[in-house]
């Protein structure tokens, strides 16, 4: 399944640069005044502007998880409790990201951003107790890089170098997944390409979380791969239209948080935390191009997803969906509000 996950996006890309390849007129610049010029809303460090700009942004993550699975099926709670003592039913996570980015130079932003994270667990005993969990509070805070490295005949490739720091607690109540950070410094390499034909825009990204060392509990979360492809159509010059497929994986958790008792329940379980997603998400983009000085440049951006494919070390909670919202708005000291570098 990853294979052929990887070989579509692979083949996808091709097609789509030999298209962009077009002698009509201005087809050789890059367009960042429409609503397609920024990825769908679950795609992070997508874009860079020009020297001496700023972007603040806010995105909105709602993912609910629902029923267990183990590996592509489907699990009980019956089945689960004849082997633990408790199992999670139910699980809502919320996930407040708030973002500023600067541009030194054209070809070199940095981006930081600090998230705030609602997790909400439900489980129940085998005596038939249900019992919910919650915890909030402030998650890893990110600093990223983006480096633009190619930018010709309306295409772009660029590089991420990013670092997670460890501010998001792990003394929470609850098993691994209901801790607020990771507890360690982690990487964050990525690269995400770009293109646009006419009114039509495409990208893919591959992305990493890399884990440096175990934490001060003993334990270091699995390391992540994220790859996702995406299409996407401007219809007005204001509002666009996004389909695409994203690709998780995520390794177990290496060592053990002595505290927790993995015969107690699945979710306590660093053996029981992996896992493969491919998720199908459609979007919405959009985009002010003209209007006020303050609403002029403003982007308002949404996407809903469904798993399409779920194969989990389980048993463990699967997804049943997942929702992103967000704006961004950039501007410059100059008094010139605009959006990405590039030409117009």
């Amino acid at each position: 399944m990853k294979a052929n996950a990887a070989i579509t996006i692979i083949a996808t890309l091709c097609l789509l640069s030999v298209l962009s390849f077009s002698n009509e007129t201005g087809a050789q610049l890059w367009d960042s005044n429409r609503p397609d010029a920024n990825a769908p809303a679950g795609v992070m460090d997508d874009h860079v502007h020009r020297a001496g700009h700023w972007m603040l942004s806010y995105r909105f993550m709602y993912m609910n998880m629902d029923g267990l699975r183990n590996g592509t099926h489907k699990v009980s709670t019956q089945k689960a409790l004849e082997d633990y003592m408790m199992v999670p039913t139910k699980m809502d996570e919320q996930m407040h990201m708030f973002g500023i980015m600067y541009a030194p130079t054209d070809s070199i932003n940095v981006m930081a951003m600090i998230p705030y994270v609602r997790k909400s667990m439900t489980h129940v005993t085998r005596m038939g107790e249900r019992f919910t969990v919650t915890n909030d509070g402030l998650g890893d805070i990110s600093v990223t890089t983006i480096f633009k490295v190619f930018d010709a005949h309306r295409q772009r490739i660029q590089l991420n170098a990013g670092i997670s720091f460890p501010t998001g607690s792990i003394d929470e109540r609850g098993s691994y997944d209901m801790q607020l950070g990771s507890g360690t410094l982690d990487l964050i390499p990525g690269i995400t390409y770009l293109g646009q034909y006419r009114s039509f825009s495409w990208g893919a990204q591959a992305s990493g979380i890399i884990r440096i060392a175990e934490n001060t509990k003993d334990y270091a979360l699995g390391d992540r791969l994220d790859a996702t492809a995406w299409g996407a159509w401007d219809w007005f010059n204001w509002i666009s239209t996004s389909a695409r497929m994203d690709w998780q994986s995520w390794g177990n958790i290496d060592g053990a948080n002595p505290a927790l008792d993995p015969a107690k329940m699945p979710c306590a379980d660093p053996k029981l935390q992996g896992g493969d997603r491919l998720d199908l998400l459609l979007g919405l983009n959009f985009y002010v191009p003209e209007g006020p000085t303050l609403i002029k440049g403003q982007r308002l951006f949404a996407e809903f997803g469904l798993p399409v494919y779920q194969d989990l070390d389980g048993p463990q909670l699967e997804t049943d969906w997942v929702l992103w919202f967000g704006w961004q708005y950039g501007w410059s000291f100059d008094g010139k509000h605009h959006d990405h570098s590039g030409h117009h």
